[in-house]
């Protein structure tokens, strides 16, 4: 539940929408302040108890940066073209008509259009969190949607809590969404790959398998998390075959169920932070006529529970952070 303004001395704090248990709006928040120790704790003590937060009245990316700081070590893009100019700790993530990911969507052509997951889930060491910034906002689409994985393993039924207890969920490096096995909602077709998701395809084959707890417990509140992301699962470890696989796409299809998405309208004067841990997130994509361009910091961490199956580790220059 969200907290109230009251308990803050240097911001007010709302809700993300009525109906949604996670998220809150932090509004009047002086870049200035970010220096001061207890606004970050204040901050970082809010992002776990709501996972979501949408900061008011924040534009420029020196502040995208310094905010971000305030929940941890930052990772810098391996690609140095993927790097925004000036600040090389903000990544571009853009969607240009001419040569961006374009996917067929149920029919209809979208520019960077990403199912549902968890940021580099495919490798072991997940990263905590990111801090998106629009730049170049389409006429219409360009939404980010936000669901929440400790309300989808408080909503799910009994029978299947115990059945999933103690599961490893198993994942590998396919940026192909139209390969996506488990819980899909849409008939997909990719129309044309950019130039880098085209190269790290071309060596998928070079990645290990790895592994993630299906259920853990969120350290901080001791509130357990359904720890699936639909995109990039291969099946459960223990349980290899047809009736793992119905198992898995059973939890699935709950984890994606739009009753209990946030879809988040991007306006200008706006970033918008997420637990990684926490949070499956998807892109609904723009128009394929219109450029989007963002920008995003991702915040390093890693919550210790991940480990290569199969395979050899690579290097973080080898793979990108989606």
């Amino acid at each position: 539940m969200t907290s109230t303004s009251g308990e803050y001395k240097h911001f007010t704090v709302s809700p993300i929408a009525d109906h949604h248990p996670f998220g809150a709006i932090v509004s009047e928040l002086d870049p200035k302040d970010l220096d001061l120790p207890e606004v970050g704790e204040d901050l970082r003590k809010l992002w776990v108890r709501e996972g979501v937060l949408v900061f008011d009245g924040l534009d420029d990316p020196d502040t995208h940066v310094r905010l971000s700081r305030c929940f941890g070590e930052l990772i810098q893009h391996p690609t140095k073209e993927a790097r925004s100019q000036g600040h090389p700790e903000l990544m571009d993530v853009r969607y240009r008509p001419e040569d961006g990911w374009l996917t067929e969507v149920d029919g209809e052509p979208r520019g960077t259009w990403l199912p549902w997951h968890s940021d580099l889930i495919y490798v072991a060491e997940i990263n905590h969190g990111g801090i998106l910034r629009p730049i170049t906002i389409p006429s219409h689409g360009g939404e980010t949607g936000f669901i929440d994985k400790i309300q989808s393993y408080d909503t799910l039924d009994e029978d299947l809590k115990e059945s999933i207890e103690g599961l490893h969920v198993l994942y590998g490096y396919d940026l192909d969404p139209a390969d996506q096995k488990f819980g899909r909602r849409h008939e997909v077709k990719v129309l044309r790959f950019e130039r880098a998701v085209l190269s790290i395809l071309a060596r998928r084959g070079d990645f290990p398998t790895v592994r993630h707890p299906l259920v853990y417990t969120q350290r901080e509140t001791g509130r357990k998390v359904l720890n699936l992301s639909p995109w990039f699962a291969l099946g459960i470890d223990e349980m290899p075959g047809a009736e793992g696989d119905e198992l898995l796409e059973r939890v699935a299809q709950h984890c994606v169920d739009p009753a209990r998405a946030y879809i988040h309208e991007w306006v200008p004067g706006q970033m918008v932070l997420w637990d990684n841990w926490r949070m499956l997130h998807c892109a609904n994509g723009a128009p394929a006529q219109e450029e989007r361009h963002m920008q995003r910091t991702t915040i390093e961490g890693d919550y210790g529970l991940g480990e290569i199956a199969y395979g050899e580790k690579v290097g973080k220059a080898d793979y990108i952070s989606v």
